[in-house]
């Protein structure tokens, strides 16, 4: 009877997994707003708003209202199957000033399997990046992984000084 339990119960702590998907499976880009000599920048009194177009055709707005000295960075969410994903990003200046640019990421989309436990996911591999230069001179590709790790800068983005 003893052999039984034993049994019985190394095959049941052989039938659990250990398997840790993730919550949300969402993967984000880093952007850092820098200055021409590549230390970092703030947006400063300005306001910065980012938009993009849903792949059902309605806009939805991903960053709203970005200001201050201490916005030096963001994330945005990416999209899973899409080859390239446009960002329109609408900047504010004290005076009352509009300056719109479109930001656009071109990738591979790489599927991601962790277990059949887990929902599927997309891993991206960014191949270029190009901004509009009304707000922002460029836009630089520093880390072109995209994964789960968001602790990464994946893009630099030079904000314009003298806009006009």
């Amino acid at each position: 009877m003893r052999k039984i339990v034993v049994i019985l119960f190394v095959v049941a702590l052989a039938a659990c997994t250990s398997i840790d998907c993730p919550v949300q499976n969402l993967v984000y880009t880093k952007y850092a707003l820098k200055k021409a000599d590549g230390t970092t920048d703030t947006l400063n009194t300005d306001t910065l708003w980012i938009l993009t177009r849903r792949a059902d055709g309605t806009d939805t707005l991903l960053l709203n209202g970005l200001c201050g000295t201490t916005a030096t960075n963001f994330n945005l969410q990416i999209s899973y199957t899409q080859p390239e994903d446009v960002f329109l990003t609408v900047l504010a200046d004290t005076a009352g000033n509009f300056y719109i640019d479109t930001i656009r990421i071109k990738k591979e989309n790489i599927p991601h399997f962790e277990s059949v436990d887990c929902q599927a996911s997309y891993f991206h591999e960014v191949t270029a990046a190009s901004v509009t230069h009304h707000a922002f001179d460029s836009i630089s590709i520093h880390h072109s992984s995209v994964t789960y790790d968001v602790s990464n800068d994946h893009f630099y983005l030079y904000v314009k000084k003298n806009r006009r």
